[in-house]
């Protein structure tokens, strides 16, 4: 048209026999360049809704949470029987538990299944905050407030949470100040960013969690009792796996399925003698050292079926973590014996060198000597991997 390309659609006039008798013309687009643009809008949203029906699909596959907690058993039942009940209430929650037992996941569960599901939950680990940033990090701060400040200034913890839920891991392990603070924001509501006047409120569910024992806490002076009562409105307490051993099988299996996802690989699968062993275990370090030690097998064993032979360099991990754990954290069928049979003892720690030593030299001629790489590969320190090396005997001149 006048010599310029255009983009435009044509309809014909018919008659009722069918003769044409003329056409109405429309410009869509003055060019194509501009219908290459549209191409390429129309594609991004494409990508955008597939990516929002993949999340959508993956969250109503999650149950808002409860499947994470994987186990048929009674003590697991109870507990997710508990989330359900307290979810929906707008009250403040306490999980306690031993270190390891998926405090997380239950403070996910009742997130999503309360009424402030399409909030945020925001974290806040009360362990990490250094005394001299816990104002900055949990109320936030004004714009020049101090030194390094963020021009626009940047929103809190506490205020990233409004009309979420926000989650206090490791709520025991909480400086005396910090638990002032906190107590005057849980008490009326409303607290000031660093540097500013304005008086900001702030409306969240608050989700606490702890293995800290909060009596004797209290009773030495180093916890408040009021603001116990505040984030203790309900407390659950979450099972150690040493009270869910038949959930074994099915955590174990779950961690070969997602090592084999993370990698790559096809799935390995647990002997019935490996199970055994598994149930046999202590585990100090709950579902968390369950996850992992089941992991380091699948690392380390060639062939498809792990057995219990091939748990071999964990079992003196293990035992330490036993021995290293606080004797209070441990019911009294846990408490760690003394070991008499001191042949038995030396047979087993002999046994574990042995493997140790065998898979460190398969490591050592796959990576051609990288020693950074084998430990990265067998989850040990350097120090510790050019110790056993000069055990070995190795040339420590080879590749770093």
């Amino acid at each position: 048209m006048r010599g310029v390309t255009r983009i435009v659609t044509r309809h014909p006039i018919r008659t009722s026999s069918g003769e044409t008798v003329g056409a109405i013309g429309q410009v869509m687009f003055k060019g194509p360049e501009q219908l290459q643009a549209l191409s390429n809008e129309l594609t991004k949203l494409k990508s955008e809704v597939a990516f929002y029906r993949r999340e959508l699909c993956g969250l109503k596959n999650r149950s808002y949470g409860l499947d994470q907690l994987v186990g048929d058993s009674p003590a697991i039942q109870r507990l997710k029987q508990q989330i359900v009940k307290v979810a929906p209430l707008d009250i403040p929650v306490l999980l306690t538990g031993e270190s390891g037992t998926g405090k997380e996941l239950a403070a996910h569960a009742i997130h999503r299944l309360s009424p402030r599901r399409d909030a945020t939950m925001v974290t806040v680990n009360a362990a990490a905050l250094p005394a001299t940033l816990v104002e900055s990090e949990l109320f936030g701060y004004e714009a020049g407030a101090f030194t390094g400040a963020e021009r626009k200034g940047r929103k809190g913890k506490i205020e990233q949470a409004d009309s979420g839920s926000l989650f206090f891991d490791e709520v025991g392990d909480m400086p005396w100040d910090v638990q002032v603070k906190l107590l005057r924001v849980l008490q009326d509501g409303s607290f000031q960013r660093v540097g500013g006047a304005e008086l900001r409120s702030s409306s969240f569910r608050l989700i606490s969690a702890s293995n800290r024992n909060f009596e004797a806490m209290i009773a030495d002076g180093t916890f408040r009792l009021d603001l116990f009562y505040r984030i203790g409105a309900v407390t659950i307490r979450l099972p150690s796996l040493r009270e869910r051993l038949e959930d074994i099988p099915l955590l174990a299996e779950l961690a070969l399925k997602q090592f084999a996802n993370r990698h790559g690989l096809r799935p390995k699968r647990l002997s019935d003698d490996a199970l055994e062993f598994l149930k046999n275990q202590r585990w100090p370090g709950n579902v968390r050292q369950l996850m992992h030690t089941v992991e380091r097998a699948a690392i380390f064993t060639e062939a498809e079926a792990i057995h219990a032979a091939d748990f071999g360099l964990i079992e003196l991990e293990a035992s330490e973590m036993v021995l290293d754990a606080p004797l209070d954290n441990l019911g009294d069928k846990e408490k760690p014996e003394t070991t008499t049979d001191l042949k038995e003892s030396t047979r087993v720690n002999n046994a574990v060198g042995q493997l140790e030593e065998r898979l460190i030299r398969q490591a050592m001629t796959r990576y051609h000597g990288n020693k950074k790489r084998v430990a990265t590969e067998l989850g040990i320190s350097r120090s510790y991997l050019y110790k056993r090396l000069s055990q070995m005997g190795f040339d420590q001149g080879a590749a770093g």
